[in-house]
């Protein structure tokens, strides 16, 4: 049984310039310059095989990045840039609850100190102050104390959330 052609892979001289200073510069993700480096070579002709071959990939990863080049060709590159088309699709899944602007924002609060203004007598905040106040300012709708905790722990710090809430109780040294 004869082996199925590879589709053919056109790109004018335009998407060609883009696709070469994108392979140049430094910044370009690796992932993204491997499948600019198979496009090229595509370009030029060769088989799947051999790109696999020379890029030390599956030759199924070559498969699927010529189908999908193939695909876009039909695109401008005023509508898709070539960094775009070399991109991943979207993945699916549910969309984030929280923006980073609302993150920034509960993140801020936390490192308030309470005031009585916000009509809060407290000393320091607990989850569920700070759940209750940034729904209170209409930072977010509705959040659980919990859900408070979570988005201040991933904030960047190693440290547990009550120590980003400010605890009084100095670290225990061992």
């Amino acid at each position: 049984m004869p082996k199925k052609q590879a589709v053919q892979i056109e790109a004018d001289e335009a998407a060609q310039v883009e696709l070469k200073k994108l392979l140049a510069r430094h910044s370009t993700p690796q992932q993204i310059a491997l499948r600019g480096r198979i496009i090229q070579r595509a370009i030029l002709g060769q088989t799947n095989a051999e790109i696999a071959l020379q890029e030390n990939v599956h030759v199924d990863i070559v498969r699927k990045w010529r189908l999908r080049w193939h695909g876009l060709q039909a695109s401008s590159l005023s509508e898709l840039s070539v960094e775009e088309r070399l991109s991943d699709a979207p993945r699916a899944g549910r969309k984030a609850t929280f923006t980073p602007e609302q993150v920034c924002k509960i993140t801020a609060l936390a490192c308030e100190k309470p005031s009585e203004q916000a009509g809060r007598p407290i000393s320091q905040w607990s989850n569920r102050e700070i759940a209750a106040e940034v729904t209170r300012r209409g930072i977010v709708e509705s959040i659980s104390a919990r859900h408070a905790a979570r988005l201040l722990k991933m904030g960047g710090s190693k440290t547990s959330s009550d120590l980003l809430l400010t605890n009084p109780r100095p670290p225990r040294r061992f």
